[in-house]
């Protein structure tokens, strides 16, 4: 039994790192690209590892997009990115609590109206929201791409519901003897507990808008306002694509992102399984 309970955990190991490898290739090989001439990248003489070290295809990158920098970009991509996240958090919070905890007239219709739009693909909203927006005078701006960030994400206010649900109603009846209303126990008690659920929406949501690219491509129509998902793009026209500059500028683009990760891991695996297993 200890020799087979052995072998089972060398397969399972030698699976897991070959999975793992082929998951991280492409991202590896964007990275090494980043520093090779363009005949290295594609075609004939295209090497995995860079035959001659370059690094200008970083400053290349960075000022290769006319009168603007990169810089310009990232801080777009961060400003819509951040404010979004936080609307985001806030409103899907607010709204999976109400949904989760508070009993009034109407809520299973209400959640059942939530989970349906989460059927829709967004291909069908495009056109109609598109419309609206440009009726109001808001294409061009950020505002698209950051107010319906406070009304509630679906996806995230079910997690979020799920975390609630797991929650003790003690507590909420604790608080209300001592005199707290839903609004204080919403802010003082159940927002608190609902950390490892927060810091999930808030590493996904970010990851989502930072490496979104439809929404900029219809509402930012004004060069100084696109983000990197855009500015990347432009690398490619029809006289070629430029290869080592757009990754490099990828490369850099991973690095928010990863960061982020990096920092709340922990936090987001306990967020993702919070509420999955009830005592």
């Amino acid at each position: 039994m200890k020799t087979k309970r052995i072998v089972t955990n060398v397969i399972y190991h030698i699976f897991v790192i070959a999975f793992g490898l082929i998951m991280i290739y492409p991202v590896v090989w964007m990275i090494l690209s980043s520093f090779k001439v363009k005949s290295e990248i594609l075609g004939a003489n295209a090497t995995f590892w860079p035959k001659q070290w370059i690094l200008s295809n970083y400053p290349d990158g960075w000022y290769g997009s006319g009168n603007l920098t990169f810089g310009t970009y990232f801080k777009n991509s961060a400003i819509v990115s951040v404010f979004g996240m936080i609307g985001t958090v806030i409103s899907s919070a607010m709204v999976a609590y109400a949904l989760g905890r508070v009993n009034f007239k109407g809520r299973k219709f209400w959640f059942t109206a939530m989970i349906m739009t989460m059927l829709l693909p967004g291909q069908v909203l495009m056109i109609p929201q598109y419309i609206i927006w440009n009726s109001l005078g808001a294409v061009g701006t950020f505002i698209p791409l950051l107010l319906p960030r406070f009304l509630g994400w679906p996806f995230f206010i079910y997690m979020m519901m799920q975390f609630v649900r797991g929650l003790p109603k003690e507590l909420d009846e604790a608080a209300m003897i001592d005199g707290c209303n839903k609004y204080t126990i919403f802010t003082r008690i159940i927002v608190p507990l609902m950390g490892p659920s927060i810091i999930t929406t808030v590493v996904i949501s970010f990851y989502w808008i930072w490496d979104d690219y439809m929404g900029p491509l219809l509402y930012l129509t004004k060069p100084e306002l696109k983000t990197v998902s855009l500015a990347i793009k432009g690398f490619a026209d029809v006289q070629g694509t430029n290869f080592g500059p757009m990754f490099a500028m990828s490369t850099l683009s991973l690095i928010p992102v990863f960061l982020l990760f990096l920092f709340f891991n922990r936090y987001l695996m306990d967020g993702v399984t919070a509420g999955s297993v009830k005592g």
